[in-house]
Parts: C-alpha cells; structure tokens; sequence
C-alpha cells in the first residue's frame, strides 16, 4: 500500500472498502476496493473522514485484506453452507439447511491466537435454520504476509473449523411411566411436551406406551418400541432416587450403554443418556422436562437430532453454563445456557 493526500488521489486505485457511517441511517461501503478515484469522488472521500487514502501497490509476497478473507473463508467452511460475497474485507458464512452446528474450538483457538486474523462465529452444539449466520472471517490489518495466511491453512487441514450436521428424520417412540398416569389418576401433561419439543425437528412420534412402576413392564416397552421400528425411545418421568422411581433400572436392564445417570444442568440434573446398539438413543427425562421452559433436554436433542454422539466427558463440561436462570421472557438460545 502507499499513502498519499485525498485530493492527489485521482486515477489511483483503492485497495480497501471506504464506509460511511451515519447514525440510525446507513453502514455501508460507499466505495469499493478497486474503485479507480474520480476527481468527483474527492468532497466524499473527504465528508467521511479520509483526508489520507492508500492506494494499491502490488506486491507478490503480501496478499490483500479480500484475498485473505476469502483464505480464512476456506478455513471455516464445511458442507451445507456459503459464503457472502466480501464487504469491507469481510465474508460471512450462512446456513443452508437446518441442522446443528459443529465448531473446532482448538484450531479457532489457533487461528485467533495467530494474530492479525480473526473468525468470529456462533457456539457449537446448538440447532441453526437456513438462512442462519455462522460466521464471519477478516483479517485486522488490510494487507498481509502471504505466507502467513498459509501457515493458517495447514494449520487447519485437512478438516474444516465449522460442520453443519443436518437434522434427520426420525421415529420416535415414548415409554410414560408412573403408576399415578397409568392408573388414570392423573393426566398425562408430559407427552404433550415431548410433541411439542418433537415437532421443532419435524420427528415422528410411531408410538406411545404407558406403564406402572414396574421396571420390567418399562424394559418391555422399550425394546418392544425399537423393535417396531423406534430410532429414539424417551422415556418420561420416575427418575428421581424415590424407591417407586424404577426407570433408569428399566433402562439399564435393556442392555444398553448408560453414557450418564445425572448431569450437572439445572433443571435437569436426573437426566439419562444410553445408547441401544450403538446407535438408538434411549432417554430418561425427569420431571422438570414437563414444566420448565428450557432444560437438558434442550441442550442434548439437538445433537441426537443430528446423530452427533453424546459423550459422558462432553455432558461432564456443561457444569459451567448449566444454570437456567427461568428469565422472565425466555430468549433461548440466544443466552448463556448451556455455554
């Protein structure tokens, strides 16, 4: 780059985006990198604040604030989303399907720590919609070294920083336990919930069976779901230690894989989480599912919707952040919970 005065600025070619910024008005580029500067374009130029301009000088070992971003845009992106076109020596990235979105904290951690660079994107692990932002890539200064923006990408091969996991489509069937329900003593207020919850991911609910407290007429009802077909069993309610509580014994006796009886998550600190097979996500959901806005739940549907295996390491990690604070108008996602 080479700087010289606004007014001697006629016939040069801009190497960066000029913005002008007028409160409650506008925030936009009023010229773009490569505009050649008019004799007209000097009393802007000088309304937004450029007494001094750079203009372009090409050099071979150093690459522009645009070739950089769109190198960092490279680094970021996975299948199911795309880029905007570069404003300002910035590109954003942008859903293209509804799913869950996936962040390599360790390499953002790299790149971000490399100074001069910089990817700012959402959290992980949380559901995005078509159309949804992801991220957004520039570098800080508006030219720099080629290799260093090499050195980023090797960094980060072979595997993207983002993914976007599509959500599947699923059957789903719910074992409602308790001898209050089953015996007709009580409505049943909890399925309705899990439909309501269901229908955020487009699921199939193939099946509802309700049992007493006995764990071995819950474990039948399990297996006889994921025999009829049940790529996701949920069972509700008798979770907590309360001897008549027998689902997660019922669970466990199905055979399969317990990841974690409890979670450091309130509401939702009885949750359970196994695997049948490796492969069917079998859930114990405790009480606080049914009346509280967001819970558990929340955080680890996503994931099974995506079939985004859930580990006991990764449910260990949700202690900070785990702290619903039921804030009187819920804005979830879009809070500290479960971050």
């Amino acid at each position: 780059m080479k700087l010289i005065k606004t007014e001697d600025a006629v016939g040069q070619v801009l190497c960066h985006d000029i913005t002008q910024i007028i409160k409650g008005v506008t925030k936009d580029a009023v010229f773009r990198k490569g505009h050649v500067i008019r004799e007209e374009d000097i009393p802007l130029l000088l309304s937004v604040g450029k007494e001094n301009i750079y203009i372009w000088e090409k050099d071979e070992k150093m690459l522009h604030e645009n070739e950089a971003a769109d190198i960092l845009r490279e680094i970021c992106q996975g299948e199911h989303m795309y880029p905007t076109p570069v404003k300002e020596g910035k590109i954003e990235l942008v859903a293209d399907v509804d799913g869950l979105l996936k962040v390599d904290d360790e390499k953002m951690r790299l790149i971000n720590g490399m100074g001069q660079l910089m990817i700012a994107s959402r959290h992980g692990n949380f559901p995005v919609h078509k159309g949804d932002k992801l991220a957004g890539t520039r570098i800080i200064p508006l030219v720099i070294e080629k290799e260093k923006m090499e050195k980023a990408r090797e960094l980060c091969a072979p595997e993207p920083i983002l993914k976007l996991l599509p959500f599947v489509h699923k059957k789903v069937g719910i074992v409602t336990t308790g001898s209050e329900v089953y015996h007709h003593r009580i409505e049943d207020t909890f399925t309705p919930v899990i439909y309501e919850k269901m229908a955020e991911y487009n699921a199939e609910i193939m099946g509802q069976i309700l049992c007493d407290d006995n764990h071995e007429m819950i474990t039948a009802a399990i297996l006889e779901l994921i025999e009829k077909g049940a790529d996701l069993v949920v069972c509700t309610g008798s979770m907590s230690v309360d001897p008549d509580d027998r689902t997660p014994l019922a669970i466990k006796n199905t055979g399969t894989d317990i990841i974690s009886y409890g979670a450091p998550v309130l509401p939702g600190a009885m949750f359970l989480l196994s695997y049948y097979n490796d492969r069917i996500p079998i859930l114990g959901l405790p009480g606080c599912v049914m009346y509280a806005k967001r819970t558990i739940f929340d955080l680890v549907l996503p994931r099974i919707m995506a079939d985004d295996r859930v580990t006991a390491e990764e449910l260990a990690g949700l202690g900070q952040g785990g702290l619903c604070l039921n804030c009187k108008v819920c804005t979830f996602p879009n809070c500290g919970f479960g971050k």
